[in-house]
């Protein structure tokens, strides 16, 4: 097992990329090539920073891919928006993926300012 499969962030980022295929495969069809694929990027996008970030030599390496998976997740927030506007994505979807975004943000962020320290 590498580093990385043990991080608990790292497993709830590849479970809210899960969540976010389940959601994007009920989207209109004409959306395949837009927001469904760059919702689901950006979601793929997270656990593969963490994963690629923890192969690094350096600490300081390690907590720059943490910021870029970061970032990613606030692209799925961006991109659930637009699709909850779009009515492509109900109420209580939307709230479920947000909460979830806002505790695997929490989870970034305490990786980043123990990599940090």
């Amino acid at each position: 097992m590498f580093k990385f499969e043990k991080l608990e962030v790292w497993q709830d980022a590849i479970a809210y990329a899960d969540a976010i295929y389940d959601i994007t495969a009920r989207f209109p069809s004409h959306e395949q090539y837009g927001l469904i694929s760059q919702l689901t990027r950006a979601a793929v996008s997270i656990s593969a920073n963490i994963a690629e970030g923890s192969g690094r030599t350096s600490a300081a390496d390690f907590s720059r891919f943490v910021e870029i998976a970061y970032g990613s997740l606030m692209e799925t927030i961006s991109h659930l928006s637009i699709a909850h506007r779009r009515k492509f994505l109900g109420d209580e979807a939307f709230q479920d993926r947000y909460q979830e975004a806002e505790r695997l943000a929490r989870m970034l962020s305490g990786l980043r300012n123990t990599l940090r320290s």
